[in-house]
């Protein structure tokens, strides 16, 4: 039986369906293809390095070294999930939703929203820009992810306007009573905060409110395991349930998703938008602020975001010193001799996005966007903030103990 948004679905046929297909570039085509248009953009973000390097991103806690602890990448798996089976029983497109969800946080800093929070300082200190991981994420999908293509030349991902639009619109709070869709096809580069605009899709919609749906219980679980609850707090998580699940017993992450879920799917539909009812919501918000004063606040986790600070802010600040502008390769090779592992990927990766070494870009076949110009002081500095922003945990606590080392 169709759902109640069968015929909203971001389907061909659709009215908005051709500025939701159209792609930031020129994608080859391949000889019988099987796959739709969404289909191909969650493969190809699927294959990206920067979606691997999810495997290896906090999501709440830095760098663990329990296995058993969620990382970014696991989060979007659960996003994926939620969504997916959100859009199978309302009808609406399940590819769709699955290339959002697995692309809506590929533009997320190393050390989760505290390297977010710092990168967002320094480019608003040194470039008079900021920066927040959604706006990221469109900018790496469109500019720093590529693949080969058939010729085996390293081109940009140049998805569609309807993920790449879900992924700059997926964040921001839920608190209102219902999410509709946004009509028109804006420019995505002229968004200038988290939550401007509301998603372009109804599946752009289901991906924003699933993110939220997806983290509120896995962060406890989490907390849970690495013994930041006392009884007393547990006891208070448990009172809060009660309040508006009467008689629901033990919460657990499957628990509260399947709760949240059922209740939407219920509630929603085309003329009311998407929507949790008010006890639902009260749930959801209450849970969200329990998270933020005990998990997310917890003085454990303020400790590690020192570090964080402390990490951040010295690889920033030692690559920035290398900037000459006549003499920037010169500098990085003398460098490399002391500093061979951070110095070598910078330069590599100056080579693969900016102007800095043409005939070595051609050699290795990079056809991608040139983004950064190294004769520009503010583009270098973004250069930078880019490298700094696609870094794993461990990729960059190994590259600062290769800085500080004697």
């Amino acid at each position: 039986m169709p759902g109640k948004f069968a015929n909203a679905g971001m389907f061909e046929g659709h009215f908005n369906w051709e500025p939701a297909i159209q792609r930031y570039g020129v994608l080859y085509q391949r000889t019988g293809d099987i796959r739709s248009e969404f289909f191909r953009d969650y493969s190809r973000i699927l294959h990206s390095d920067p979606f691997r390097r999810l495997k290896h991103k906090t999501q709440v806690f830095f760098a663990p070294q329990n296995d058993h602890i969620c990382t970014r990448i696991e989060h979007v798996n659960h996003v994926a999930s939620v969504s997916y089976t959100i859009a199978k029983e309302l009808g609406l497109n399940t590819e769709l939703t699955s290339a959002i969800a697995y692309g809506h946080d590929i533009g997320h800093t190393p050390f989760g929203h505290e390297g977010e929070t710092l990168l967002n300082s320094i480019s608003q200190r040194d470039i008079g820009e900021n920066f927040w991981h959604e706006k990221n994420g469109l900018f790496v999908c469109d500019s720093i992810a590529t693949l080969q293509d058939v010729f085996g030349n390293n081109r940009n991902l140049m998805l569609t306007y309807a993920v790449r639009d879900g992924i700059i619109s997926h964040c921001g709070e839920v608190n209102q009573e219902s999410i509709f869709p946004r009509t028109d096809a804006i420019d995505l580069y002229k968004i200038n905060r988290t939550n401007e605009y509301q998603p372009y899709t109804w599946e752009g919609c289901i991906v924003k409110i699933s993110d939220k749906i997806s983290y509120l219980g896995r962060d406890i679980e989490d907390a849970i395991e690495q013994r930041l609850l006392t009884p007393t707090l547990l006891l208070e998580l448990k009172r809060i349930v009660d309040k508006y699940l009467p008689g629901l017993g033990r919460l657990n992450n499957t628990v509260l998703m399947h709760h949240l879920i059922t209740n939407l799917c219920k509630n929603s539909n085309p003329e009311n938008g998407i929507m949790l009812s008010q006890n639902h919501l009260d749930l959801m918000n209450e849970v969200k602020q329990f998270n933020y004063s005990y998990i997310y606040k917890h003085p454990k986790v303020e400790s590690h975001k020192q570090y964080t600070r402390l990490i951040i802010t010295t690889l920033y600040e030692f690559l920035q010193q290398t900037y000459d502008r006549g003499t920037i390769t010169e500098n990085l090779d003398e460098l490399s001799k002391k500093y061979p592992l951070l110095i070598t990927d910078f330069h590599n990766w100056l080579i693969e996005y900016s102007d800095i070494d043409l005939p070595k870009r051609k050699k290795r076949r990079l056809k991608n966007r040139i983004i950064y110009t190294i004769s520009n002081p503010k583009d270098f500095a973004r250069s930078i903030i880019g490298f700094i922003a696609g870094m794993t945990d461990n990729y960059a606590i190994r590259k600062y103990h290769e800085v500080i080392s004697f």
